[in-house]
């Protein structure tokens, strides 16, 4: 997201935006919706983003049609992204990661940027421009592997953006350019408390009973133990604001900067008042989607560079089913 003002709204199910594949030259849709699998031990839904250890899979591609994914960013300058299934979306959990997917001519890097609500654990939905760097258009489908990349190069730094409606009473925000997937999410305005934000499937973090007045503190927590607090962060809706904090490089030392200035402004901030500290809170994992009928590639073995994807991802939440 660059500076420019983009008006945020929560965008329209995913089964109300055409996904369309081009298979032997004839145009079909791509997926049905079933039943949602289960785990073998305990029968519980699995929800849970992509690790960084390999999976097999396959890969189909849409067209965005000129709306924003379900994790209500932009589009990429780059249009590379990919929408994941809801048991790997997980609730909004996978938005702003990066998956490296590699197919049948080559390897591509993507923003988790959107759900597809008929695709099974492993089937990834690519921009049509990703999927035609790593496969033949009118083959419809492919095999791939894939992983998600902890600490992307070339990711940052961090910027914030207010929902329209946000105030004192009611504080709504969304990080992007966080390269790896955020955990939790705190603020705190002048004068005030920590306060801990639940976040949504479309991808803002909520404090209902709101955080003040502002400038804010937030302090981000990624999947990997990363730690960045941004201070200065005005209460201005609809607004992009830029800071040189990053996640990307794997440091878990609290990093702590002033906020860019902002751009330019297209609502009113909201009016001012102080609130006190709120308890932390999980944002629920949504279902699984149906069951592929594609057959899938084995998985491969493993090799020295998984090993030390592994290693950065231990003890964290990000094992696949």
């Amino acid at each position: 997201m660059d500076a420019d003002l983009t008006t945020h709204r929560r965008p329209r199910p995913r089964w109300l935006a055409p996904r369309w594949l081009a298979t032997g030259g004839a145009v079909v849709l791509a997926g049905v919706l079933g039943t949602a699998l289960m785990l073998q031990n305990g029968g519980s839904a699995c929800a849970a983003p992509p690790s960084s250890a390999k999976h097999s899979g396959k890969a189909t591609f849409y067209d965005l049609a000129g709306t924003q994914g379900n994790c209500s960013f932009d589009p990429p300058a780059d249009d590379l992204y990919v929408a994941l299934g809801n048991d790997e979306y997980s609730g909004g959990a996978a938005c702003g990661s990066y998956l490296d997917v590699t197919g049948p001519e080559g390897k591509v890097r993507v923003k988790v940027f959107d759900r597809c609500l008929e695709c099974a654990t492993g089937h990834l939905d690519l921009s049509r421009t990703a999927y035609k760097k790593i496969g033949a258009e009118i083959d419809g489908i492919i095999p791939i592997t894939y992983k998600t990349v902890p600490n992307p190069s070339g990711v940052g730094p961090i910027s914030f953006e207010f929902k329209e409606g946000s105030s004192q009473y009611w504080f709504a925000v969304q990080p992007d350019n966080t390269g790896n997937a955020v955990k939790s999410l705190e603020a705190k305005s002048s004068g005030g408390s920590w306060k801990s934000a639940t976040r949504t499937d479309y991808n803002f973090w909520l404090i209902e009973s709101g955080a003040g007045s502002g400038p804010f503190q937030i302090r981000m927590t990624d999947v990997y133990g990363n730690t960045v607090t941004a201070k200065g962060i005005e209460l201005l809706p609809q607004q992009t604001q830029k800071t040189s904090v990053r996640f990307t490089g794997g440091s878990v030392a609290v990093q702590t900067e002033a906020a860019a200035p902002a751009a330019k402004k297209k609502s009113p901030a909201a009016k001012k008042a102080a609130s006190p500290s709120a308890s932390a809170t999980k944002s629920p994992a949504v279902k699984k989607a149906a069951p592929s009928t594609t057959s899938v590639a084995p998985l491969p073995e493993a090799t020295t560079e998984d090993a030390q994807d592994l290693a950065l991802t231990a003890g964290t939440a990000t094992s696949h089913c």
